[in-house]
């Protein structure tokens, strides 16, 4: 069934709600292409931050002060925002600095576990095997290696092929009984990728293993069920979504949540400290030592409102479309090489190329001179460069807001840089 996108003229109403696609970039109008790095804000979201800051600033759960009772209502109410846009429970939701601080976090409980007297559902040691993909973004990559060190499991890695694509197939290939742990992306952000979610999870629940998914390039863009996806934990950032950076989410199921101990301690997450130990509080606050980011917790909120005015099917659809026409327009262009899946429903809207005999970093110069801003470099993920035979990559990302005119643009810029290295399309 295809959903219904974002009409021209709400795409037009979307846009003007943005003040940073009104600015001139070596006097050209700006082509953002870069949000999958980071996406623009809102005024909607600009303003709640403010209102919150001029009105609402006070420390939360702390106090018996009225403003500290209304930011504390604020900072709860947007707890239960985020749980419901991403299909999970209150309870479960906590707050991180960013999806690599609730990766890490992840990764530091369970490694924590080991030395606790706390129940677990997990229990790494030698022997033991934690399984992610070559695909990965550093942050799903690094926090395994090092509980992998840390608890004596091995670090199994599911490979890619030349397109930097893995399939169920390869998932169930790599997890066997001895996998106690799976991670992946539910989108690459090199690739655009959509990972077969359902498969990998089913592999790893044949065998009692947890999964773990990247959600960083998934939460944004399309409608996301937690609860039916039926992952252990999940990672996102709002700075990716329309939100305010300095800002995580970190998904716990409540029986996992329950079962680990706090990555960090501190204040905020404690019942009762002695001189010879503490008693952590339940998820989420367990996860929530010291002060958290109060105004951007509560800009995020605003940011999943947004979204949900908009319609994550029709934006999903949206970028879908955009995905399909800066594919297909690369496609034409001689000497390009285009990473990831070339057609089909499985590839969100980005799209990482390279460019013969130039490097990617010229590739950005030239763009950002006709006003194009995309990513350049190796996006945090060198292994899957590396298997992939070049040293960065030129990656245009859509959203909401991004126009056909837009990726045209960016196709002509494109074009442009092959022309200036003596090339024609």
């Amino acid at each position: 069934m295809q959903h219904q996108t974002i009409a021209p003229d709400a795409l037009d109403r979307i846009r003007a709600d943005f003040p940073e696609l009104a600015e001139q970039v070596q006097g050209h109008a700006l082509a953002y292409l870069d949000t999958g790095a980071t996406a623009l804000r809102p005024t909607p979201v600009l303003d709640a931050e403010r209102v919150f800051a001029e009105t609402r600033t006070a420390a939360v759960h702390r106090g018996a002060h009225t403003l500290a009772a209304l930011a504390t209502v604020a900072y709860e109410e947007a707890r239960e925002r985020i749980a419901a846009f991403v299909g999970a429970d209150a309870d479960e939701v906590s707050w991180t600095q960013n999806a690599t601080d609730a990766l890490n976090m992840i990764g530091l409980s369970l490694a924590r576990a080991q030395r606790g007297p706390h129940e677990q559902l997990v229990d790494l040691g030698p022997g033991d095997v934690i399984v992610t993909t070559e695909a990965e973004h550093h942050a799903n990559l690094l926090p395994w290696q090092d509980l992998a060190a840390a608890t004596g499991a091995t670090l199994r890695v599911i490979p890619v092929d030349d397109d930097g694509l893995w399939t169920a197939d390869d998932a169930r290939a790599a997890i066997d009984e001895r996998t106690r742990l799976v991670a992946f992306a539910h989108v690459g952000n090199v690739t655009g990728l959509i990972a077969p979610v359902a498969e990998v999870v089913a592999a790893a629940r044949a065998v009692g293993a947890l999964t773990v998914l990247d959600a960083c390039q998934s939460a944004p863009h399309m409608a996301l069920d937690l609860h039916a996806l039926d992952v252990d934990a999940a990672a996102f950032s709002s700075h990716k979504m329309l939100g305010p950076g300095g800002v995580g989410v970190l998904y716990l199921r409540r029986e996992l949540g329950l079962a680990l101990p706090p990555a960090r301690t501190g204040g905020s997450m404690i019942t009762t400290v002695t001189l010879e130990g503490a008693e952590w509080m339940p998820p989420p606050q367990r996860f929530e030592a010291g002060t958290q980011a109060v105004t951007q917790v509560v800009g995020l909120a605003a940011a999943t409102e947004y979204l949900d005015a908009v319609g994550l099917d029709a934006i999903a659809a949206h970028e879908h479309a955009l995905g399909q026409r800066l594919v297909d327009g690369l496609a034409t262009i001689e000497g390009i090489r285009i990473v990831g899946p070339q057609r089909g429903l499985e590839r969100a809207g980005l799209a990482s190329i390279v460019v013969d005999g130039v490097h990617a970093h010229d590739v950005g110069q030239l763009l950002d001179a006709q006003g194009v801003a995309a990513r350049v470099g190796h996006h945090c993920a060198q292994p899957l460069h590396r298997r992939l035979g070049v040293a960065a990559t030129t990656r245009a990302s859509t959203y909401l807001y991004t126009t056909e005119a837009e990726v045209d643009r960016f196709l002509d810029a494109v074009s442009g840089v092959r022309a200036y290295f003596g090339a024609t399309r």
